[in-house]
């Protein structure tokens, strides 16, 4: 029986629209389970400099609600890579425009012993219209 290929994704999908279920439906392309890991509330604040919308307990409920992602999971406040260790994904998608933790990604699934991992730079769908920073305008 051939084993369940793991996706991952990371974002704070504070105001969800079509641009994140078109991510999401990229990344199921890719594997079998996907994992949506969506970012604290204070990792939020502590990169992009302002608060969210929506609190961290409301945009997973409204991931899980989705149905788009086998998984969805809150990232760990204390240890950013936490759960790339725990899950071992086959593929981590990163958005078109996502930033954070990606810098020295290949070198910390190396340190972790998941060379194999492969990571995936997935298309934008209509940035100049869905992107949750001029929604919220």
């Amino acid at each position: 029986m051939k084993k369940a290929k793991k996706v991952m994704v990371f974002g704070t999908f504070d105001i969800f629209h079509k641009g994140h279920e078109n991510f999401l439906s990229q990344a199921r392309r890719k594997g079998d389970f996907v994992i949506v890991v969506v970012a604290r509330d204070k990792t939020v604040l502590n990169i992009k400099k302002k608060r969210t919308v929506n609190d961290e307990r409301k945009r997973l409920r409204i991931l899980k609600y989705s149905r788009l992602a086998d998984r969805v999971i809150l990232g760990s406040l204390s240890d950013k890579y936490l759960i790339v260790k725990k899950y071992k994904p086959d593929v981590i998608c990163l958005g078109y425009d996502q930033k954070a933790f990606t810098t020295d990604l290949a070198r910390k699934l190396k340190e972790f012993h998941l060379d194999k991992t492969e990571i995936i730079r997935l298309k934008s769908y209509y940035p100049n219209r869905y992107k949750s920073s001029k929604l919220r305008r």
